[in-house]
């Protein structure tokens, strides 16, 4: 029955506590499937594909670009078809695997103009480019007529609304209906062929195209980080290679006046373009670094989709590869989940912080770690939901914290100002008409001196009490710093309120000649602030008794340490003291119930007994390794 109703109490307690952080949950998945998110998903995407540590240099794929120096080394723009036709022959010399000429040729360019079409028909590793798709203003770039069409394929990428490549589209119908092949696809293909490779369709999914056993998973409408993009086509995401230097770049001159290493292009895969920026061919990418931020050329992106299907194939390098939608989203309720149990488990404040810390640190890592493997998993909702939660949960304990000791010094404040009362309109005044009949009655003289400290002591109390209730105000408005003192290791709090307390004007403390102190680490992995907070009174208050009772005490020993299993705090002095059982109420009596109170809710014990061969010692020991984590 007890295990049943700690079950049904752990139930309640989390209905309670999840059905805010559900809400949040179920916010930011309508976040997300709104798009909501989208922009902030790429971002961190990019990012996590910039910070990959650098890849080698893809020696099969080097780029010849036409420099502003070649342009103006020539004196045409941005190439002669003569200019074209020459490094074509120059670089068949070099036995190339496949030249891919990514520079649009629907029109003469003379010079040379018959020259690079008679190279065009005979050639058969030459693949060029055309414009497929309709532009904004309508128009298409038509390929050079002279080349085949199985040598020709299109430049034209997807772009997303940031204006950032981040997909790479193999192919697709153009408005005529013809399904044409991207120029990446088919530079891929022709150096693929030469490996005895072929293009087929997909196994698993039979619109997707695959070589040998690597299928080219097609980009969906909602894949990763994306809500509802264009998916027409086929299109896959774009890994691009990381490193400062992931492709050799050769200039035109360099070629021209032969200052290449023949090894570097035979058998390799040579791409042609324009590396200027006044041809204003450039891409946008927000996963390569560079001297630009966010744009290469188009030749370098054409390089990075050609190298990621080659890598595939050839090196295993993984293909950026996404979960099942269902997968995505119990993902996201994993984290949001975790933010909600960090304060059921945690439940102080600051621990929930630096639990939220080490887990954002954990989703971050595992991010980063499923990108190097190729797999684009939801960074940023998960991070939404497991934040949200913790912070959120974190400031309704510190809420909770406040009112909870709000509501308790209120509690006090009632009792002070009811002892208060009290003593104001009870014993006091009795006292006060008992001392005016002393100093009349001459039989009461005796009595008297005993009357007049009765009368101090309680005077002492009502402004002791006077004194708590001015305090406790401000105790409230500390109570944030307080607590966050209360974090130091709990020995040195001890020594702290020790050295504090014998500082105090008490009368029997300025007599002390030998003190012994010994404070060594305890064990607090289970107490809690308050109970922090009440072990620093007792050893005060134990101090205090000293200062006040401790008649003759000429040493003192204070010690906080563990014996066996048992921790203990210990204060011991040699002095006269006064009886452990006092016939006259005092604030002795008070203490005695606080500390006996603390032992409860330590599962210990609290004693007041002789000290040998005089004196008084006041102890509290509670276990070293009973958990009093759930005790209230």
């Amino acid at each position: 029955m007890g295990a049943f109703s700690a079950i049904k109490k752990e139930i309640a307690v989390w209905r309670r506590g999840a059905l805010p952080g559900l809400v949040v949950l179920v916010g930011v998945i309508i976040a997300r499937l709104t798009g909501s998110l989208q922009f902030l998903e790429l971002v961190t995407f990019d990012k996590f594909l910039r910070l990959r540590p650098p890849e080698p240099l893809d020696e099969r794929i080097v780029i010849v670009g036409i420099t502003e120096a070649d342009i103006q080394r020539t004196r045409t723009y941005p190439i002669s078809d003569r200019d074209i036709a020459a490094l074509l022959q120059r670089l068949q010399t070099y036995q190339p695997a496949a030249i891919g000429l990514d520079i649009v040729r629907d029109i003469p360019v003379e010079p040379g103009h018959a020259t690079l079409a008679s190279l065009f028909r005979t050639t058969q590793n030459v693949i060029g480019v055309e414009v497929a798709f309709p532009d904004r203003s309508g128009y298409t770039v038509a390929p050079p007529p002279a080349l085949p069409s199985e040598q020709v394929g299109f430049a034209d990428s997807v772009l997303d609304a940031d204006g950032y490549q981040r997909r790479s589209l193999l192919g697709a119908h153009n408005p005529q209906q013809e399904y044409r092949f991207s120029f990446t696809l088919q530079v891929a293909e022709r150096y693929l062929a030469k490996q005895g490779i072929e293009l087929e369709n997909g196994i698993r999914d039979v619109e997707a195209m695959r070589f040998g056993s690597t299928e080219l998973t097609r980009v969906q409408p909602n894949s990763g980080g994306y809500v509802r993009a264009d998916s027409g086509g086929n299109q896959i995401l774009l890994n691009v290679r990381s490193g400062a230097t992931p492709f050799r770049v050769l200039s035109l001159t360099q070629i021209q006046t032969g200052q290449v290493d023949p090894a570097w292009l035979r058998g390799r895969i040579v791409l042609i373009g324009v590396m200027s920026f006044s041809a204003k061919d450039l891409a946008s990418s927000g996963a390569i670094a560079g001297i630009n931020p966010g744009q290469v050329y188009g030749v370098e992106m054409q390089a990075h989709a050609i190298s990621q299907i080659l890598s595939a194939m050839l090196d295993q390098r993984p293909l950026l590869r996404v979960w099942h939608e269902g997968w995505e989203y119990g993902w996201i309720v994993a984290w949001g989940l975790l933010g909600i149990s960090l304060g059921r488990f945690l439940q102080s404040p600051w621990k929930i912080l630096l639990g939220l810390g080490v887990a954002v640190a954990s989703l971050m890592g595992i991010g980063y770690g499923l990108i190097l493997l190729g797999w684009w998993v939801p960074i940023v909702p998960a991070l939404l939901g497991l934040v949200l939660n913790g912070i959120g949960l974190t400031a309704a304990l510190f809420y909770r914290h406040e009112q909870e000791l709000r509501l308790r010094l209120e509690e006090r404040q009632f009792v002070i100002e009811q002892t208060f009362n009290a003593i104001h309109s009870g014993p006091l005044q009795t006292l006060v008409s008992t001392l005016r009949k002393a100093q009349t009655e001459k039989n009461l003289s005796p009595v008297l001196p005993d009357l007049q400290r009765l009368s101090q002591e309680l005077r002492t109390i009502y402004a002791s009490v006077q004194r708590e209730a001015i305090a406790d105000e401000a105790h409230l408005q500390m109570h944030s710093a307080i607590d966050l003192a209360l974090q130091a290791p709990l020995h040195d709090l001890l020594y702290t309120v020790y050295c504090n307390t014998l500082e105090r004007d008490l009368p029997h403390l300025q007599a002390l000649k030998v003190k012994i102190v010994q404070f060594d680490p305890l064990n607090t992995r289970h107490l809690r602030l308050e109970h922090k907070r009440g072990l620093c009174r007792f050893l005060e208050e134990a101090l205090c008794n000293v200062g006040k009772y401790a008649v003759g005490a000429t040493k003192l020993t204070v010690i906080c340490t563990q014996e066996d299993q048992q921790q203990v705090i210990r204060v011991s002095d040699n002095g006269m003291g006064e009886p452990l059982e006092p016939t006259l109420p005092s604030t002795r009596g008070l203490g005695t119930q606080l500390a006996k109170n603390l032992a409860k809710q330590l599962g210990g014990t609290f004693r007041r007994y002789p000290n040998q061969p005089k004196g008084t010692v006041c102890e509290l020991t509670w276990s070293a390794t009973r958990s009093w984590f759930w005790q209230r």
